[in-house]
């Protein structure tokens, strides 16, 4: 398509530099752009309906005489002009009009019009429909296609934009596109050329169904989707083959890891052990691992990081552990020690929140070689930060980093061709489309078994309004048989300083409620010494209940807590709400949970508090939130970068996602030249967006 790529769209008549603008809005920049931007529905402007059998609410081609035109003065001026074809008559009505306009409407001419049937003040009527007025009693001749109706932007009209892709097409036809799926494969299931896919999109027949058009099932629809889909994971396969091209040190351990098993109250799950000897495979290889480690909540993927972590150090190579909140870092700073201080091994912290003194001397350390280990959050990148040896970094919860801020800290342990192995963690199961979609460069394990012991969290939906008091009643009732509880206040408002107001009034208001209870506070607006003093005399059981934002969400692990509460339930996606209640349900009581919501609850609010009482599988709640709230919202804008497919659906499509990546291996083991062409035609440069 390298015609139809070079030609910028301002070539084309009528697109001077404003124009160019407000189609570059819409992602328009050349013939190419215009070609892949398709209408979201069709007119059907082929066919004359007689006005006799007209209904409201069609959308109808009329034609007919001109009765009468005439200005009327009541509420609103308004022109109305009435047509008969002998069959019936009907009255175009218009707000807006000019005496030019009034003049033109001559008693006794002929004219076509098109538009939406209401009923207004003299029956059925048009209002502002579309029209042509014949010249020498002709009118142009029927649409021959269905006519497109596309998305649009301030100052660019459909009129404007369909004169637009006339030109484009045009274009299409004097340069048909290279097809770049070879014929075999477009053969093997049944597609059309690119050329024939985008005629039959931008011009189809009035026969064409145009519910499979613009429901993604039609073949024209399916060879633009099977090719854009394959052009994202040819950038995935190429990036990857690109990271494996440099060198890591072979990295092999096993003696402290066993040292450390053996010092551990409970043994491995067989799951766990699959995904340490799938690492340990990685690790021994000279080229970098890039593994994605996914397990629900409670699975156990802080040890098997411990597991990786353990095997660079007895190697001679420091690791990074990387986390978003410090909340999350610190407890994994926790975790760490606890197991590797025994070991003889130090591990350091870094985060933005450090003393210059003790920063200075965490840098040294690092620097020298002293530090075999160091957790944080987005201070670990910073440019002060220089390693000694860096064999692994290990990022958790990794959706919530930007890109730059992934591959930033995996620049640090650069040194010549030799890269850091790379190890990322999520509790947030990734449905496969996603996975596929944005983590297709990476190997995936799964760790999909929970610790034995561990019942099903019961969930209950409660009206705060008239449940409150109960709920309250219940946590007094916990705390009286020894265990505690976590209450979570959520706002919509994405503001750490009205999070915390929230949680301090409810705070204070269970306070006065529950005086015979230890309750403590944590937000995101408190210094790192309370936060963290609070959040330890919960876990040493000093305190029965802890009143928290959603700052607790990952990584917070006290086994005496059976009850969550999540105050405004119905604020928060799927997956949130999983995290949240996974927090209990971590020692081997019965636990629960209760999500107290505000009424009216929409449609949405509903489904996602059923999907909660229902399962308590993070695989389901994933898929089910990924099509309540679509991909780009799912990951974060952040994270999404390019993927934001043109023609794609990955929830409508997701069955083509699959033939889509055989699709790409064979293209680049047998056709590396299309494959190149094919990355540069859908991704313009931006193979890099999921690079990891």
């Amino acid at each position: 398509m390298s015609e139809l790529t070079a030609r910028a769209v301002g070539s084309l008549r009528g697109v001077g530099p404003r124009a160019a603008e407000r189609l570059a809005r819409l992602g328009i920049h050349t013939v190419e752009d215009l070609l892949f931007h398709l209408p979201f529905r069709y007119q059907d402007r082929t066919r004359i309906a007689p006005i006799g059998r007209l209904r409201p609410e069609q959308h109808v081609v009329v034609e007919g005489e001109i009765l009468a035109a005439d200005v009327l003065f009541g509420r609103r001026r308004s022109l109305l002009c009435k047509i008969g074809d002998g069959t019936g008559i009907i009255a175009l009505r218009f707000f807006h009009f000019s005496a030019a306009q009034k003049n033109n409407l001559e008693r006794g001419r002929r004219i076509r019009v098109y538009g939406e049937v209401r009923v207004g003040g003299t029956g059925l009527e048009f209002f502002h429909p579309e029209y042509e007025l014949a010249t020498d009693e002709t009118l142009p001749p029927l649409e021959q296609s269905l006519t497109p109706v596309y998305p649009t932007t301030e100052g660019i009209q459909q009129r404007s934009m369909r004169a637009l892709m006339e030109q484009a097409i045009a274009l299409l036809n004097q340069h048909p596109p290279r097809d770049l799926l070879p014929d075999a494969l477009l053969k093997e299931r049944q597609l059309p050329s690119l050329r024939d896919a985008l005629l039959t999109l931008h011009q189809p027949h009035p026969t064409d169904a145009v519910e499979q058009l613009l429901g993604g099932t039609h073949p024209a629809v399916r060879r633009l989707v099977v090719e854009e889909m394959a052009a994202h994971q040819l950038g995935m396969l190429q990036r990857r083959a690109g990271q494996k091209a440099h060198r890591s040190p072979p990295l092999a351990g096993g003696q402290l890891f066993g040292r450390l098993c053996d010092a551990l109250p409970f043994a491995l799950t067989s799951a766990q052990q699959r995904v340490i000897d799938e690492i340990a495979a990685d690790l021994a290889q000279p080229s970098p691992m890039l593994r994605l480690v996914q397990g629900d909540v409670g699975s156990g993927k802080t040890l098997v990081a411990a597991a990786a972590a353990l095997a660079a150090i007895e190697s001679g190579y420091q690791v990074a552990l990387m986390a978003p909140t410090e909340l999350l870092a610190e407890q994994h700073l926790a975790s760490f020690r606890r197991w590797l201080t025994p070991l003889g091994i130090d591990v350091l912290w870094l985060s933005g929140s450090l003393g210059q003194k003790a920063r200075r001397e965490a840098l040294e350390q690092l620097a020298n070689g002293q530090a075999d280990m160091i957790v944080g959050t987005h201070a670990l990148f910073q440019e002060a930060v220089q390693f000694h040896r860096l064999g692994l970094t290990i990022i958790d919860e990794q959706h919530r980093f930007g890109v730059h801020q992934r591959l930033a800290l995996r620049e640090k342990g650069r040194q010549d061709e030799q890269m850091p192995h790379q190890l990322v963690l999520t509790a947030t199961p990734i449905p496969r489309t996603l996975a596929m979609s944005v983590y297709g460069d990476l190997d995936t394990s799964v760790i999909d078994e929970l610790p034995p012991g561990r019942e099903p969290i019961d969930t209950l939906a409660l009206p705060a309004a008239s449940r409150r008091a109960d709920v309250i009643q219940r946590v007094h009732a916990a705390a009286a048989r020894g265990t505690q509880a976590y209450w979570v206040c959520t706002l919509i408002e994405e503001s750490d300083a009205l999070q915390a107001q929230a949680a301090e009034a409810t705070w204070q208001d269970l306070q006065a409620a529950l005086p015979d209870l230890r309750i403590e506070l944590v937000h995101g607006r408190m210094k790192p010494a309370e936060k963290a003093a609070a959040m330890a005399r919960f876990a040493q059981g000093e305190a029965q209940l802890l009143v928290a934002t959603t700052v607790i969400e990952v990584g917070v692990d006290v086994p005496n807590a059976t009850l969550m509460v999540i105050e405004n339930a119905e604020r928060l996606g799927l997956s949130q709400l999983h995290q949240l209640r996974g927090r209990v349900g971590r020692g081997g009581g019965k636990s629960y949970c209760v999500l107290l919501y505000q009424t009216p609850l929409s449609h949405t609010a509903k489904r996602r508090l059923s999907v909660m009482r229902e399962t308590c599988d993070g695989f389901r709640i994933a898929e089910e939130d990924l099509r309540l709230r679509g991909p780009g919202e799912w990951l974060g804008t952040r994270q999404t970068g390019e993927l934001a497919f043109r023609i794609a659906d990955l929830m409508r499509d997701e069955a083509m996602m699959a033939p889509a990546r055989d699709m790409a291996e064979q293209l680049l083991a047998a056709y590396p030249d299309n494959a190149q062409a094919l990355v540069r035609r859908w991704l313009k440069g931006a193979e890099g967006y999921a690079d990891v």
